[in-house]
């Protein structure tokens, strides 16, 4: 199996090219080629596979091997991948995912067209009814609603961008201890499916820093959906404007919550590291 390795801020997966692989057991691939000492090393595997409806698809597996409904930093990084390798020479893009099909900007580097430099996603309406996150409890938006974890009450709100975020505001995301707290929240009685759960700093009205924990993966550099989340979650908590820089352990994204179309705006970079061969077990070559 032919594989390219890539990142967005550091959150990387293995990317397959489905137009000419065939991937057996996409689970048990993903395991393998993530784990960072005996595989490939990786948050994921991520799929590119012919689309009936859009200029391709993604499929993407956590570390786990559960399957996701998308990834923002992976998404973006697929983009890049598809204008490169000449699967489709478009600089707006259509690509669909378990949370529908979504719209990119890819955009060139100035000095040279056949590079793409950064990605601008159009991510979506937030899904704020507590059922459609989902999450236990009455109906309504989850805005700083309490949550009794191990015996620690904490304030969260709550936001789907396709798949599920909990959103937790703390004095320092840095010295809080998200190895311990994370598995916690994500496999919480509350959240039926599990949860990603970001641990959120204001600096101002403009910016926000956190840490990720993700849902199959543990903590990682990056989260675009959970950036974008967050975003929704500071303005809806009057912390911040509708446009904001999220600060990740793996760098900054651009967000905005748009007014007019209620949609979510995420921009950031997107890096190939390298390619290769796989010669591990669940996969052959078409």
């Amino acid at each position: 199996m032919h594989f390219t390795k890539m990142h967005g801020l550091g959150n990387d997966y293995i990317y397959v090219n489905g137009f000419d692989e065939h991937v057996d057991d996409p689970p048990a691939v993903a395991r393998a080629v993530s784990d960072r000492h005996f595989g490939i090393g990786g948050d994921g595997l991520i799929l590119i596979l012919p689309s009936a409806k859009a200029d391709c698809r993604m499929r993407m597996f956590n570390a786990d091997g559960s399957e996701a409904q998308m990834c923002g930093n992976g998404i973006r990084c697929l983009a890049k991948y598809v204008y490169e390798h000449g699967i489709a020479r478009k600089t707006d893009l259509q690509v669909e995912t378990r949370a529908g099909v979504l719209a990119l900007q890819l955009l060139q580097n100035p000095g040279d067209s056949d590079v793409i430099d950064a990605v601008r996603v159009r991510m979506g309406e937030p899904r704020l009814q507590r059922e459609d996150i989902p999450m236990q409890g009455a109906a309504g938006h989850v805005v700083q609603d309490p949550l009794e974890v191990e015996g620690t009450l904490f304030h969260v709100t709550a936001v789907s961008m396709g798949n599920p975020h909990c959103i937790v505001f703390v004095d320092d995301p840095h010295h809080f201890d998200v190895s311990y707290w994370g598995p916690r929240f994500e496999h919480h009685a509350a959240f039926p499916e599990g949860v990603n759960t970001e641990f959120v700093r204001v600096v101002d009205e403009h910016t926000f820093d956190m840490r990720v924990w993700e849902r199959g993966s543990g903590e990682t550099l990056a989260c675009g959906t959970g950036a974008a989340a967050v975003a929704v979650a500071c303005h809806l908590n009057g912390k911040t404007g509708r446009r904001v820089t999220g600060q990740l352990r793996g760098g900054l994204l651009d967000l905005e919550w748009n007014a007019n179309d209620n949609q979510v705006y995420m921009t950031g970079p997107a890096t190939e590291v390298f390619s290769g061969d796989w010669h591990g077990q669940g996969v052959y070559a078409s």
